[in-house]
């Protein structure tokens, strides 16, 4: 299952600031149409953080219901009760797996960290994709701790965002010979961490370029290197783009170019600098022909 493309989705708001629930089906609906292996809803890139547990879960519900391809819902918490809750909720509504972030902000010890995802994987009976982003939580998720990890029975992937191949390379090492997935988790390590052996992409860009991100990573798992280095460097200046300021900022707006389901982002997020956007449009203008199947 973990192998591929799962594009982190943005949620949608109406002018008002409430869910934009049409929206985000049509932006779904899209997006499971482009060879996409699985769909991510409540990830960083939904604004997780700013959803009420309502609107989380509704979202999650709205995906389930609409997607074409497996749906790995963001279900992470850095209070131990509410990520079972989101978890059991995500397991009940159908979706396929649950990503769960790292406790944030409490900065768990080693014990905490295990016992935390151990308690979610024995709430529910869903595979749990574990996610790693230090630079975000404040909290590394080491290479020894998702070894042990690994051998709770429904903990079988990590998301990995910590920016070190050498973390990436580690994990895989000591991950050898179980069933459990590496998925980067920065749009401009996908290449490289393929090659360390990961199988895919928890992804930003493919947002935007989902057809082409598809492209290149199934170019690389099936042997054709040269062409998987070819749409690295394609995709290059657009995965820049995504990151200009602090995601979901970039692909929130590049939505709202394209003519795609966005509306405002929440506080404590704000609109891109006008300089900023102006590279944006730039740059999808000068990438449509990446950018067109979601146009």
């Amino acid at each position: 299952m973990f192998r591929g493309v799962f594009p982190a989705i943005i949620t949608p708001f109406k002018d008002d600031g409430s869910l934009d629930e049409d929206g985000l089906r049509r932006n779904v609906e899209i997006l499971s149409k482009t060879g996409i292996s699985g769909i991510v809803p409540c990830g960083t890139t939904g604004e997780s953080a700013t959803l009420s547990h309502e609107e989380h879960k509704r979202v999650v519900e709205i995906v389930v219901d609409c997607s074409e391809v497996p749906v790995v819902a963001g279900t992470g918490s850095n209070n131990t009760s509410e990520a079972i809750d989101l978890t059991r909720h995500a397991a009940d509504a159908g979706a396929d797996a649950a990503l769960l972030i790292t406790p944030y902000y409490n900065r768990p010890n080693e014990r905490g960290l295990v016992e935390h995802f151990k308690k979610v994987a024995e709430s529910a009976e869903i595979p749990i994709v574990l996610y790693n982003v230090p630079k975000r939580t404040g909290v590394d998720l080491r290479p020894e701790i998702v070894a042990r990890l690994a051998e709770i029975s429904n903990i079988v992937a990590v998301k990995e965002a910590s920016g070190s191949l050498t973390q990436v390379s580690r994990i895989i090492e000591l991950t050898s010979g179980k069933d459990f997935s590496v998925l980067s988790g920065d749009d401009d390590l996908t290449l490289p961490m393929l090659a360390l052996g990961a199988t895919g992409v928890v992804s930003v860009v493919a947002n935007v370029a989902p057809r082409a991100t598809v492209e290149m990573v199934e170019a690389f798992l099936k042997g054709d290197i040269a062409k998987a280095r070819e749409l690295h460097y394609r995709l290059a200046p657009l995965v820049r783009a995504m990151f200009l300021e602090t995601n979901p900022i970039p692909v929130k707006t590049a939505y709202r170019m394209m003519g795609m389901a966005a509306g405002p982002l929440r506080l404590p997020l704000a609109p891109m600098s006008e300089e900023n956007e102006a590279k944006l449009r730039d740059v999808l203008t000068k990438m449509s022909d990446l950018t067109g199947d979601m146009r």
